[in-house]
């Protein structure tokens, strides 16, 4: 018996996305390569000039074969991806999972929050080798790694069951919404979503972070001296400062800020403290301060949530069609599997949009550093950024195209010459 004009049509327009999503796949896994590639060859044998006051040759070339253990390490993990991803689309693996849940479980709802918690569980668990080999391995040749495998293992139950709750009512929510609003259900998810993130940002560091580590007032002291001078000098209140043991996973330092009104904490790691001079440390923080006071953080926020709303938008206008489902194997219309195909699908428009939003992340950072040049010093925040790329061993000359990109930071070297030159006006 031959299938009807409506069935034809059906099986061409399934057979038509499937193609488009192996091609956005393969397009997108081969740029990455080859920005990778331009990226590892991109590296200069010789120690920059500007750096050598924190690297010596040896130290360099020390930073230059973790790169490239690094490289080499991205280059599998993202190979092994790629393909098993693409070898799930082409099989119809997410349609088969799909009918096996539906032949056990009548609700629809309850059988796409299982079939993502099956895809999650089985992702991460693949991973796992790959986290032990970059911690255990990579990160412990180089000296970074401080985590014990007790903590490892700790974290992954934690992230678990926050995944677990956290996860599985926000996308409770959007299913919901899907089933039984219909198309306008963007509007009301695009509300729910912006909520939960600002109540995340404001209460991320009080609520979230205390669960993996451990946070403690910045004690009285010569360093806090010092910092509540420079935030009386520029009439801002910090009373909020947090130490976080980062030296419990690892070597690596960092400082951050969060929150919002009265909700801000800045936040320095241990890591941070034990590696820098106080005036450095107080640069470091004047940087911070300065996302804070040119809106930074308000903007970025703003940025991310109508960016949420666009996605959110575009996917309305897919999330019912059941070519997505048959694309990926499924025999019929399934809400999560749709999920899934358009989560591909955006990806070029992922890009596009990363792109954009590191290019004001970049403008930001040059803007930061400057805040913190002229209200603190210039040259303390430059010693403070060598030590920072460092102690890390960063790479000091990535690819233009890569750092276009991938790179919500300006690279080291480009930052130092923003601020000799701004020095130099001063």
């Amino acid at each position: 018996m031959l299938p009807d004009e409506g069935q034809i049509l059906l099986i061409m327009n399934a057979n038509t996305v499937l193609y488009i999503i192996a091609g956005i796949l393969i397009i997108d896994f081969a740029l990455e390569r080859i920005l990778s590639y331009l990226n590892a060859n991109h590296q200069q044998k010789k120690l920059p000039d500007e750096l050598t006051d924190i690297y010596d040759q040896e130290k360099y070339s020390k930073s230059l074969n973790y790169f490239q253990a690094n490289h080499s390490f991205e280059t599998i993990s993202a190979s092994f991806s790629f393909i098993l991803m693409l070898a799930m689309i082409l099989t119809g693996a997410f349609g088969k999972l799909d009918y096996v849940l539906r032949s056990r479980i009548n609700d629809p709802i309850l059988v796409a929050l299982c079939f993502f918690g099956i895809l999650f569980l089985i992702s991460d668990l693949i991973n796992i080798p790959f986290s032990l080999y970059r911690n255990f391995v990579i990160e412990d040749k180089f000296g970074f790694n401080k985590m014990t495998l007790k903590v490892f293992l700790f974290d992954k139950i934690k992230s678990y069951i926050l995944t677990a709750i956290v996860g599985g009512v926000i996308l409770y929510i959007l299913l919901y919404l899907i089933t039984n609003i219909g198309a306008n259900f963007w509007l009301w998810f695009w509300l729910v979503i912006s909520a939960f993130l600002l109540l995340v940002n404001m209460f991320y560091t009080s609520l979230i972070v205390p669960i993996f580590n451990k946070l403690v007032p910045l004690p009285a002291g010569d360093l806090r001296d010092k910092i509540e001078e420079y935030s009386r000098k520029i009439n801002f209140p910090l009373d909020n400062i947090f130490v976080i043991d980062g030296s419990k996973r690892s070597s690596k330092a960092n400082a951050y800020f969060s929150g919002i009104g009265s909700k801000k904490k800045i936040v320095l790691f241990d890591t941070l403290i034990s590696n820098h001079t106080q005036e450095e440390l107080v640069a470091v923080l004047a940087h911070e301060v300065g996302h804070f006071k040119k809106k930074h953080i308000l903007t970025g926020f703003i940025l991310s949530i109508t960016q949420i709303g666009f996605m959110l938008f575009l996917l309305s206008l897919f999330v019912y069609n059941p070519f997505l489902s048959k694309a990926l194997g499924a025999g019929e219309n399934a809400i999560h599997i749709n999920l899934i195909a358009f989560g591909i699908l955006y990806t070029p428009i992922s890009h596009l949009t990363g792109i954009f939003m590191n290019i004001i992340s970049r403008k930001n950072e040059y803007e930061a550093d400057k805040y913190a040049a002229t209200t603190y010093n210039g040259a303390t925040l430059q010693s403070a950024l060598k030590k920072l790329s460092g102690n890390s061993l960063s790479n000091l000359t990535p690819h233009p195209a890569y750092v276009f990109m991938h790179y919500s930071h300006p690279p080291l070297l480009q930052r130092l010459k923003a601020l000799r030159k701004l020095i130099s006006e001063v």
